[in-house]
């Protein structure tokens, strides 16, 4: 993307309703941006008879049919919606996701967060996962749930977290660049944890000198507000509607509770995915969030 516009956002469906959970998201933020909306259906060989407890669509021809009903739905009124089905059949689905993403010089693509049969089982660990390792493109991910609350995101409120990692001020960057074509509130957060919240090798420490360990977050704490402060500052000039602040818990909690009071209708990531690299989220905050959280998820790579 080049910070101005979406142009084209694809939505990979499998034709299982858990799939297409992702379309009133997909849609909102089409008719947002102005941009055309692909979706996508690769044939996979050797594919199992049925897929989250549906029959799996094996035959091009059947595929295309159920796409083009897709696209006639009444939530892609008014918005430009094309077709398109890979009709050789592959083994690596998400590598077929990545390839067509570019191929169709895709700006965003739109998938959901959760695998088989409707369970908690995230699908960020398998096609989600490794779209986002092979690809460059961003990537939305959207909870099912939303469509059980039949709530379709407005994308006015963007909520931003960051830890004063410049690389990840990338998501920054694509996210005020979103934010002024939706019209949109953004609001950028940090989170400093407070005595017994962190995790990793914080937790040894935090386990063996506690005051020392509680001593040290509160003195990140006006280091954060400056980094804040002076981020809200540079945006000033581009006239967004922009709001900070500071959350003293794990970064996972911090983001859902801030996301909830907010009422944030989508969280901007950073991530390191990238090709033959290990999973960008061993370890980070993003399974966590993606749990606990309700609006929608952009992942957005961290350019190399």
């Amino acid at each position: 993307m080049d910070n101005s516009q979406i142009r084209k956002i694809l939505v990979p469906l499998d034709g299982s309703a858990l799939a297409e959970s992702v379309l009133p998201a997909a849609a909102s933020f089409a008719k947002k941006t102005d941009a055309t909306v692909t979706l996508f259906h690769v044939i996979e060989r050797d594919a199992p008879e049925r897929v989250h407890g549906q029959t799996h669509l094996t035959k091009p021809d059947e595929a295309e049919k159920y796409l083009v009903s897709v696209a006639s739905r009444a939530v892609f009124e008014g918005v430009h919606v094309v077709e398109h089905v890979h009709e050789t059949g592959v083994r690596d689905v998400s590598q077929s996701i990545s390839d067509h993403s570019e191929e169709l010089n895709a700006d965003m693509i739109v998938m959901c967060t959760h695998g088989s049969s409707g369970l908690h089982k995230l699908l960020v660990g398998s096609i989600a996962q490794q779209v986002v390792s092979l690809s460059g493109t961003p990537v939305m991910l959207v909870n099912p749930t939303l469509k059980k609350l039949n709530a379709s995101p407005d994308f006015e409120s963007f909520l931003v977290p960051l830890d004063g990692n410049p690389d990840h001020e990338h998501a920054l960057s694509f996210a005020s660049a979103l934010a002024g074509m939706c019209k949109a509130r953004l609001h950028l957060m940090v989170a400093v944890p407070r005595f017994g919240t962190m995790s990793g090798e914080l937790t040894i420490v935090n386990r063996y000198l506690p005051g020392t360990t509680s001593r040290m977050m509160d003195m990140l704490v006006p280091e954060a507000k400056k980094y804040l402060r002076d981020l809200e500052d540079r945006l000033g000039p581009s006239g967004l509607n922009v709001s900070t602040s500071i959350s003293r818990s794990s970064p996972a909690k911090a983001i859902s509770k801030t996301a909830r009071s907010l009422k944030s209708d989508l969280i901007v990531l950073a991530t390191h995915g990238k090709k033959g690299s290990k999973p960008f989220w061993e370890g980070s905050v993003t399974p966590r969030v993606i749990r606990t959280a309700k609006a929608p998820i952009l992942l957005v790579p961290v350019r190399e």
